[in-house]
């Protein structure tokens, strides 16, 4: 399984010099690099946890990671078993390796100023322990707010509340396809300005 890190715009241009109002809003300008979380907790986790390198998605104001755990062994008799012990394993894998987990967070927020949340997936089931709920007009997780970011780096809305007004109004079969292309052609647009003169 290969590690997965997932940046919005919003954090990249917020880590260069000075502050202010720019096309997306207010730039995080005191935000620290979160570029290289992916290797790091991918160094920092003790081995054994995961099978491969965890998946690391990281936004303003949290880290999630999220490993795939062991498979079971032995077959089990149904599906309604088997997701009851890939559900088991997630909460047997939680309580072991709580103040483990603990610290690794507490260094982690340290170095981003992040809150770091954890999951951990078995199988088909998937399981996020205590994740950071940020009020947006409503209570939303990190998933939900790294759509509305996108869409305000774009310049598609001014802020998350007009985002997620906008976000409502376009749900349909290919809104997540079409962020995806709207993502990648973000990225082209800093790498064209990476390649420009400086100022």
């Amino acid at each position: 399984m290969h590690g997965r890190f997932v940046l919005t715009a919003r954090d990249r241009r917020g880590w260069g010099g000075g502050g202010g109002r720019g096309r997306g809003g207010w730039q995080q300008a005191d935000l620290p690099s979160a570029e290289d979380a992916a290797g790091w907790f991918a160094g920092r986790l003790p081995d054994g946890w995961f099978t491969g390198a965890p998946a690391v998605t990281v936004d303003r104001e949290e880290i999630v990671v999220v490993g795939e755990l062991p498979a079971l062994d032995g077959d089990q008799p149904d599906e309604a078993g088997r997701a009851a012990a890939e559900a088991g394993r997630i909460a047997r894998f939680r309580e072991q390796t709580r103040e483990e987990r603990i610290e690794i967070a507490r260094q982690a927020e340290h170095r981003y100023g992040r809150k770091v949340a954890w999951g951990a997936r078995l199988g088909d089931t998937e399981e996020l322990f205590t994740t950071l709920s940020v009020p947006v007009m409503t209570r939303l997780r990190q998933p939900e707010r790294l759509v509305l970011d996108t869409l305000v780096d774009a310049g598609i809305a001014r802020s998350r509340s007009e985002a997620l007004a906008w976000a409502v109004r376009l749900v349909g079969d290919h809104a997540e396809s079409w962020l995806g292309e709207l993502r990648e052609a973000m990225s082209k647009v800093d790498e064209l300005r990476a390649k420009g003169p400086a100022l």
